[in-house]
Parts: structure tokens; sequence; C-alpha cells
């Protein structure tokens, strides 16, 4: 293992360049809320049959906002873009965290990877229906995939400002055709029965529960973000409890207005029936065609800014363990011009547009093969990941001396790994289920155990650190004083793992 570091400059990502405004609409661009609203709320009614997919969306945010009680502590500590991989490290030790950070980088590539498969059919679809334009789906995601690459090496701030344009829109039109919803209801009565409690309790609600989640997926990138912002111990905290608690809030509405304009007892038919067209077919007689319009092409949109944001979110994993040498060094390195990481971010589009190639020359469905089964795979790999980092936070207070209070340091991370586990069990037992395979299909197993090889990669690996290149086994963890000399490794890193 070579032991050339990148200079300090290139080995620092540019610093106070992102407020709370646009960490948050990072965070919740990755999320796609209107994407979740048409397609993830309408495929957790036809897949689970559970007419409770609206409190199950509740349910999860008070789940995520108890992970984000001690997520957040944490981060006041713990300024790294790193996030999960440096938080396990902390909490369990550099051979749990570069198995960590293996994982991660899975997961996140499924999901932004997987989103090029739904953006490449539906704009393709969306060119058809509307132009007459036979389009491929691949020549789509191809002009989507260059326009991230190439946003990807800009500013960071840059990239936050055409974020926030399309998730305001998005949110807004979201809640115009809630309103229009709730104002048409079925037999002309609003009901609230898609909210109540008892759902909790219904069989399938595991499955339901397991389909908000993904909803939710990104709300935790708030922290990758933490060496960019101005203020990190204020402004991820902040960030991430108004991320969490608007997405949790749009969610749960506009999947109960849905139920209102279909009458909660034919909403899981509708779904089945309708799909993704549901929400557009439901306001079509009460709006003009032109907002409708508007509400698909921000559909389209929406999974254009959760591609960049999650390509933004791979990118600074990529790059903070270059800075590290737990991956080569010429990863950690930033441009010198926008301070964007241009290593990582070349990478990760050198992987996906390889990905693309190959669904394309196969001949694969977008939609089910790429767009479902990838980013369904990549939302079970943040699972675990939030379900570990729940309880790494619970070691890290554990070994050191704080002022946090039993709350933040062990009750509500608790909880919230009880509950993630809960979660993530439910999850694996029902992954034939979620992907629409037979139960008997070796893709229910084989997916999972692309993180278990992951894990067992990344844990060998530091091993293999720790015997053969010690100085960078001892800078695992340490972010941007990793590029620093002689390397030393404070508090719990300094304890043998």
């Amino acid at each position: 293992m070579p032991r050339s570091k990148p200079d300090t400059v290139s080995a620092v990502l540019a610093r106070g360049r992102l407020g709370i405004p646009s960490v948050v609409f990072f965070v919740i661009a990755a999320a796609a809320p209107l994407t979740v609203i048409a397609g993830g709320a309408t495929t957790g009614w036809a897949v689970t049959g559970v007419a409770g997919i609206p409190v199950a969306y509740l349910v999860v945010a008070a789940v995520l906002a108890l992970f984000a009680v001690g997520y957040v502590a944490m981060s006041r500590r713990i300024v790294n873009a790193g996030a999960f991989y440096t938080y396990v490290t902390r909490g369990f030790g550099r051979p749990a965290g570069v198995a960590a950070a293996m994982v991660a980088l899975v997961a996140y590539n499924a999901m932004q990877i997987g989103l090029y498969g739904g953006f490449g059919a539906v704009l393709a679809q969306y060119l058809n229906d509307r132009y007459g334009w036979n389009v491929t789906w691949w020549l789509c995601a191809l002009l989507a995939w260059a326009v991230v690459a190439i946003l990807g090496l800009l500013r960071i701030d840059l990239n936050g400002k055409v974020l926030a344009v399309m998730l305001l829109a998005e949110c807004a039109v979201a809640l115009v055709f809630d309103a229009v919803m709730v104002a048409h209801p079925a037999d002309g009565s609003v009901s609230f029965d898609t909210l109540a409690p008892s759902h909790i309790f219904t069989a399938g609600i595991g499955a339901a529960l397991v389909t908000a989640i993904t909803g939710f997926v990104g709300f935790e990138g708030t922290v990758v973000f933490s060496e960019e912002t101005r203020d990190p111990r204020r402004t991820i905290a902040r960030a991430t409890y108004i991320a969490v608690g608007v997405t949790g809030l749009l969610y749960g509405l506009s999947a109960w207005a849905m139920s209102v304009a279909t009458g909660p007892d034919k909403i899981v038919g509708a779904a089945t029936a309708d799909g993704t067209d549901l929400i557009f077919n439901l306001v079509s007689p009460h709006l003009g065609s032109s907002v409708v319009t508007i509400g698909r092409v921000l559909f389209i949109t929406s999974l254009f800014a959760a591609l960049l944001s999650f390509h933004h979110t791979v990118a600074r994993y990529l790059f903070a363990l270059g800075r590290e040498r737990v991956l080569p060094g010429v990863l950690g390195r930033t441009s010198r011009r926008t301070g964007a990481p241009k290593a990582g971010s070349i990478t990760q589009s050198a992987l996906a547009v390889a990905v693309l190639i190959g669904y394309a020359v196969a001949n694969a469905d977008p939609i089910v093969h790429l767009f479902f089964w990838v980013t369904v795979t990549g939302g079970l790999g943040l699972l675990v990941l939030m379900t570990a980092t729940s309880a790494a936070v619970i070691g890290f207070f554990a070994r050191l001396n704080h002022n946090e209070g039993p709350w933040r340091a062990l009750v509500a991370p608790l909880i919230a790994t009880v509950a993630l586990l809960a979660i993530l069990v439910v999850t694996v037992n029902e992954f034939d289920t979620l992907l629409g395979v037979d139960p008997h299909s070796p893709l229910r197993w084989l997916f999972p155990a692309a993180y278990a090889a992951a894990a067992v990669v990344g844990l060998v690996w530091a091993l293999i650190l720790r015997r053969s290149a010690s100085h960078i086994y001892e800078a695992i963890g340490l972010g941007a004083d990793s590029a620093a000399a002689p390397l030393r490794t404070p508090g719990i890193l300094r304890q043998p793992a």
C-alpha cells in the first residue's frame, strides 16, 4: 500500500458553502417526495394490500425521529463526510467501520444507479405519449447521466440551488394535489380511516412499514455534507429534524388524501389498477390539463433530483475513504477550482454508465430489473446501516465522558435500534414479496447476501491494513485529520480494535 497522501488543500472539501436550507434540499431531494407519493405509496398499497399506508409513513417518521436523536448528538462531536462509516468506526471499532463503509458504497450506488432505470423509462414514456417520440429508455438515462456527471464536478452550492428549485416546485404541486383530493372526497365525506392506529396491528403491516421506510432513504445524508456547512454542529441537527418532519408529514398527508379521494375501502384496488397514474387520474377531473402536465414533469424531475443527490453522497463516501487511504488515495482529492470530490464523482459516474450499458445490452426491463429491484436492495442496505449506526451511538457514548443526558445517549438510540432491527427482520423475511418474485427464488437471498459479502470484504480489508499498513489503519475514522502527519487516534480510536 503506498504511503503517499493527498496534499492538505486537496484533502479538504470546500467549507462554509452550505447552510440549513441547502442541506435540507439535498436530503429531501434524495428522498424524491413526488416519486414516493406518486409511485411509492401506490406500490405499497398494491404490493401489501394494506390500507394503512398513510399511518405507516407516520410511524416510520416517528422511528426515524428517535434514530435522529442519537445520530444528531453524535454529529456534534464528529464532522466527517464518511457519516455511517465514521459513526460505526467510533462506536464499534475500525474493522466494523470499514465493513459498514463497504455496505454503504453498495447501498448508495444501488440507490443512485437504480434510479436511472425509473428516470429513463418514465421520461421515454412521457415523450412518446405527449410528442409521439419513440425514444429508448437508455438514451434518456444516458442524457440524465451526462448532466449529473457534469453537475457532480461543480460547486456544491450551485447544485443546492438546482435542487432547491426542483424540490420546492414538486412539494408545491403535491400540496395542491392533496388539497384537490381532500376537497373532492369519495361519497362526499372525508374519512380518516387510513390514519387509524389500529392499522399498525393488522396483518401485513410489516411489509407496509418496509415500503414506507424506503421513502425516507436519503434523510440520513445530512451528515455526509457536514464538512461543507457553515456551522456543522448546528446545521446538521436542524436539517436532520426538518428533513424527517417535512417528509413524514408530506407522505402521510398525501397518502391519506389519495385514500380520501378513492374511499378507504377502494384505495388498494385503485392503486393496483392505476399504479403511478393514480394521483394524476384523481386530480385530472378537477384541474386544468396544464397543471396535471406540470405534475407529471415534476415527477420526472423528482427522479432526476434524487439521482443528483445520491451521486453527491456516493462521491463523498469515496472521498472520505480515499482521504484515509482505505481506498486508493486518489479518491481523496478534491477539485481546487470547485472544491468538489472530483475523483470520487468521476468514479461514481464511470460505474453508473457501465451498469447502464450492461442493462441496455442485456435488454433488461428498466423498471423491474433496474429501478425496482436495485433501489429496493439499496433501501435494504441503508436500513442495515441505520440499525448498526443507532447501536453504534450507544457504544460511542458509553465510552465517553459527556453531558448529553440518558435520553440522547442511551434511551432514544436503544428504542430506535430495536424498532429498526424489527423492521429489518421483516424486510428480509418478506423480501420475495418486495421484489415480486417466487418465495423459493434465489433472488430473495441473493440481493441481501450481497451486503453480507460486502461487509466481509470490508472486515477482511481492515484486518489486512492493521497487519500490513498500520499507519493507514490508525487513520481510519479521523476524517480531515487523516491527512496530517504524524497520525494519532484520539479517544475511542486509541483502543485496540
